[in-house]
């Protein structure tokens, strides 16, 4: 949905739709009387975030330097992952209250009350949206209150400067199948396939993983104390990875990021054939995994939000997370769970 609509809107309207829905119904988590409201209220909590979450990149393509970017990335991602990192940890310790989600939902729902206005004051419209749109003066007026917040440093920026743009013509945005276009197509499957390789990683440690070890017998302060710990190690990962970014280049940075993480995987998979070292070997997969893996978006992101022009920049961006979703967050679970089923059906005819 948002990727329908990005590119139509401004930028920050994207943004601020979806923090606002993530905000205010995460505060209403603290009213709902039955699992169908929780589910329902989750659902639109989800709609949000496909807003929310994705649209920085596109702002900080517009509107930083290419040497800030990675920085900015980095710092995004980091946050991120001390939200990802404290919620699990809050769950180990309210692992025993049935009340537990209600306590978890006002920190980030009274949020709503702050940070939508913060936005709106704070954060200035990208200018090259303003100038697809037609509104030169409108773009003209933001470069120089930008640069007015960074201390006057440059002269300010006059119509007559921009050279032979037409005042006042609005460019048509390329249609959503120029996605698909020879010219396009490289950085679509670009951002669908790191994204699926990134996004089931972390699925798999946010979700799978803690389920999974209380399948096992593990207690359930056990699946979260794990899941703390990966997304914590993600955290210098995701801060390495933005240093990283300006040393071999944004591609190679993703490479390492994809690349790197099989060693953990690997411990992951295999740590229950490992006997009295099982814990160790879980414990020592999930940190490469969390540095690693769970790092990638601090470089695929900003690299993504780059390769798309301003007409096709917040369409591409998005619509590449989103597909990788549907498979890291929808398919592969589904496909894991059946498997699952059959792997106990062939069991039971032996036992």
């Amino acid at each position: 949905m948002a990727s329908a609509i990005s590119d139509h809107f401004s930028r920050k309207t994207i943004m601020l739709i979806g923090v606002a829905a993530i905000t205010f119904c995460t505060l209403l988590i603290t009213l709902v009387q039955s699992a169908e409201q929780l589910i329902i209220l989750r659902l639109v909590t989800g709609l949000g975030g496909g807003f929310a979450v994705s649209a920085p990149f596109p702002i900080a393509a517009e509107l930083m330097p290419a040497r800030h970017r990675r920085t900015y990335g980095a710092i995004y991602e980091m946050c991120l992952a001390s939200a990802f990192s404290i919620l699990p940890l809050v769950g180990l310790l309210l692992a025993e209250n049935p009340n537990a989600f209600r306590w978890m939902a006002p920190p980030g729902g009274l949020a709503f009350l702050v940070v939508p206005a913060v936005i709106y004051l704070l954060i200035p419209e990208s200018p090259r949206w303003y100038l697809r749109r037609g509104r030169t003066q409108d773009a003209v007026d933001t470069v120089n209150r930008i640069i007015g917040r960074a201390g006057n440093r440059l002269p300010l920026l006059t119509i007559g400067e921009l050279g032979d743009i037409r005042f006042g013509t609005r460019e048509e945005l390329p249609p959503y199948r120029a996605l698909w276009a020879p010219g396009q197509l490289r950085w679509t499957l670009v951002g669908i396939s790191s994204y699926v390789f990134a996004g089931t990683a972390f699925f798999l440690i946010s979700v799978l993983l803690p389920k999974a070890l209380v399948e096992q017998g593990g207690a359930v302060a056990t699946g979260f104390g794990v899941a703390t710990l990966v997304f914590t190690a993600s955290i210098p990962g995701k801060g390495f990875t933005g240093y990283l970014m300006e040393i071999i280049g944004r591609r190679w940075t993703i490479f390492y990021a994809l690349a790197g993480s099989l060693p953990g995987r690997l411990l992951m998979m295999l740590a229950h054939n490992a006997g009295p070292l099982a814990a160790t070997a879980m414990v020592f997969g999930a940190l490469i995994t969390g540095f690693t893996a769970l790092s990638g978006a601090t470089a695929f992101r900003v690299y993504l939000s780059e390769q798309f022009p301003t007409g096709l920049r917040g369409r591409g961006h998005v619509f590449s997370e989103s597909v990788g979703r549907i498979f890291s967050a929808v398919l592969a679970p589904i496909s894991w769970s059946r498997m699952s089923v059959r792997r106990r059906s062939s069991l039971a005819r032996y036992c």
